[in-house]
């Protein structure tokens, strides 16, 4: 079960990341809404976790996995720049992770 949790947290924060970047490029004030939802949903997600998944390796694998998907949303919604650093770079966050479980 802690699994389903931490891949909730990591989707709901990088819904709220996602979120972030929408609230600068409308007037709307709603993805604000979105941001808070998803923020707060992912830190209680995140606390559900600790249950059973280790601290250390819970919060490696949401900030690391949370910052290669929210560059990979960047890229496919918003234009962002993705080049061999980026990719190289997550691909270093993935190796780390999976050194962590070893």
């Amino acid at each position: 079960m802690g699994f389903f949790y931490l891949t909730s947290a990591i989707i709901s924060e990088v819904f709220g990341s996602t979120m972030m970047k929408m609230s600068t490029m409308t007037h709307n004030k709603l993805p604000i809404l979105g941001i808070v939802i998803g923020y707060i949903l992912s830190f209680y997600l995140l606390s559900l976790t600790l249950v059973s998944i280790p601290l250390s390796f819970s919060y490696a694998v949401w900030s690391g996995v949370g910052t290669a998907l929210t560059a990979i949303v960047g890229f496919f919604l918003f234009k962002e720049p993705f080049n061999w650093k980026i990719a190289g770079s997550i691909g270093l966050l993935i190796f780390g992770i999976v050194l962590m479980r070893l």
